[in-house]
């Protein structure tokens, strides 16, 4: 519908339906567990404008990475796609940059650094994208993530600065 009927609000509206409720509440607690994190970051890093670099972080987010999948399946007229997997990508990994060593929950028990969950999580989205035929759409995680990283850094390049200082020394 997008690509053959040029209906490119569907880019974005895709972002706000889901599935079924287990969709909605993965991507709802991760956003509500990251979201708050990353809005506090953007707040300290931009006083003036962090909550509306964050709505840009989240929409831009589902933007960014329900585009690839569109150009890919473009001729594909039962290829779906829908969730804020993408958006909630984006913040997952803008709060890696800011806190690299935070826990992060795998499966809601294993506590991992972001700093060793993240790569890993590209690695298994970006492999999962290729294989495809799972339903899910890896490469909107994959893409939101990177989505999240580049744009952050791209607001305020120091941020990459402060993050390499943060992995280096992990007690600071």
């Amino acid at each position: 519908m997008v690509h053959h009927r040029h209906q490119y609000w569907r880019l974005i509206t895709s972002g706000f339906i889901h599935a079924d409720a287990m969709h909605l509440i993965v991507n709802m607690f991760v956003l509500y567990g990251f979201g708050q994190a990353v809005e506090f970051y953007y707040g300290q890093v931009f006083p003036e404008k962090g909550t509306f670099y964050f709505t840009v972080l989240y929409l831009g987010g589902i933007l960014v990475a329900n585009a690839p999948s569109v150009a890919k399946n473009k001729d594909n007229h039962y290829y779906n796609s829908l969730g804020a997997s993408g958006a909630v990508s984006a913040i997952l990994f803008a709060s890696i940059l800011f806190a690299p060593w935070q826990k992060i929950y795998l499966f809601a028990i294993i506590p991992v650094p972001g700093i060793l969950l993240g790569p890993l999580y590209l690695f298994f989205e970006y492999k999962m994208g290729k294989r495809g035929g799972t339903g899910i759409n890896h490469d909107a995680h994959f893409w939101g993530a990177i989505f999240g990283l580049l744009f952050t850094i791209i607001l305020k390049p120091t941020i990459l600065v402060v993050f390499v200082q943060m992995l280096l020394n992990p007690a600071a």
